[in-house]
C-alpha cells in the first residue's frame, strides 16, 4: 500500500485483466490439448528406468502390468505415447487452475471499481470531507490537475508562442507537443518544478500524468542542440535527473532537434501513441 501524491493509498492493479487474458489463453490450450488426447492412440506407455538407463513398454490395455517393450529407435511411437501422457497430465492441472480463475473472477473481479466508486460516486461537496484510498481516473485526473504549482518564469520579449490551452510556451515545438497532448487528452503541466534531493528546483518541460499507472512522467524536449553551451547544460540536467529517480525509457522521453532538423509533427505523434496510449478517454481538466 502507498499514498502516491495523495490521490490514492493503493496502486493501481492490472491483476484482474491479466486474470482474465489468463482465463482465455488457457481455455485455448485447453482445447487444443483436449483434440490431441481425442487423437491419440489408445493405451499408454510405461517408462522404467534403473541404473542410468530408461526403457519404454506400451500398455494397450489398462489390465496390462508389464507391456510391449518399445526399442528407442521407434521414436515416431515413443513420441507420440508421451506427449500423450504429457497432454493428460497438463489437462489436469489446466482445468484445476481455469476452475480457482473462475471463481476468482466472477467473485471478485469488480471490487476495484467498487472501490474507486465508494469516493468518487460522492457529490463534490461529500468527496471534501472524504479520504479515500482510491478514486476514478477522472477524480485522479481532475486532483492532479489542480494541484498549484508556480512555473518557470518567462522573459518578457522572449517569443511568443500560445498553446490550445492559452498556456504560453518557448518554442514552436512545445507548441506541437502541448497541443498534440491535449488533442490526445493527456494531462499534463507545462514547466512544473522538480526538486532534486541537493535542494535544486529544476523545470521539466512537460510533466505528464499517466492515467494509467497513476504516477507522474516527463517530457524534455532540446530544442538547439547545435549550440554547444545548450547541449552542455542539457547533459548536465539528464545526468542530475537520472541521480534524482528520473530515467530515460523508464518515466522519460527525450525529442532533440537542432536549427536543420527541427522535430517533426510525426515523431511527437509516435512518441505519444507508442509511449502514452492506450487512453481512448478524454479527461477532464
Amino acid at each position: 500500500m502507498k499514498k502516491d501524491n495523495n490521490y490514492a493509498m493503493i496502486s493501481p492493479t492490472s491483476l484482474y485483466a491479466e486474470a482474465e487474458r489468463r482465463y482465455r489463453e488457457l481455455l485455448l490450450v485447453k482445447k487444443e490439448k483436449e483434440d490431441s488426447v481425442t487423437k491419440a492412440p489408445a493405451g499408454k506407455i510405461h517408462i522404467v528406468s534403473s541404473g542410468g538407463r530408461t526403457q519404454y513398454y506400451l500398455r494397450e490395455e489398462s489390465i496390462e502390468r508389464s507391456g510391449k517393450y518399445v526399442p528407442k529407435s521407434d521414436v515416431t511411437k515413443i513420441k507420440t505415447y508421451l506427449q500423450k501422457a504429457y497432454d493428460e497430465t497438463v489437462l489436469k492441472y489446466l482445468n484445476i487452475e481455469l476452475k480457482s480463475l473462475e471463481s476468482f473472477l466472477k467473485k471478485s473481479s469488480n471490487f476495484p471499481e467498487k472501490i474507486k466508486n465508494a469516493y468518487s460516486a460522492n457529490s463534490d461537496e461529500v468527496k471534501q470531507y472524504l479520504v479515500p484510498i482510491d478514486m476514478s481516473d477522472e477524480d485522479c485526473v481532475r486532483a492532479w490537475i489542480n494541484k498549484p504549482y508556480v512555473g518557470k518564469q518567462m522573459d518578457e520579449d522572449a517569443p511568443f508562442f500560445e498553446t490550445d490551452k492559452k498556456e504560453r510556451v518557448r518554442s514552436k515545438s512545445e507548441l506541437a507537443i502541448a497541443n498534440a497532448l491535449a488533442k490526445h487528452g493527456i494531462p499534463y503541466k507545462y514547466e512544473c518544478p522538480f526538486v532534486l534531493k541537493n535542494g535544486t528546483i529544476v523545470y521539466l518541460d512537460f510533466t505528464i500524468w499517466d492515467v494509467k499507472e497513476r504516477r507522474e512522467k516527463y517530457w524534455e524536449h532540446r530544442g538547439m542542440m547545435d549550440d554547444r553551451d545548450y547541449a552542455k547544460q542539457a547533459v548536465f540536467k539528464m545526468k542530475s535527473l537520472m541521480k534524482n529517480g528520473i530515467i530515460v525509457g523508464k518515466n522519460m522521453v527525450i525529442t532533440e532537434e537542432t536549427a536543420t532538423n527541427p522535430l517533426g509533427t510525426d515523431e511527437i505523434e509516435t512518441i505519444i501513441r507508442e509511449y502514452f496510449f492506450p487512453r481512448g478517454v478524454q479527461f477532464p481538466r
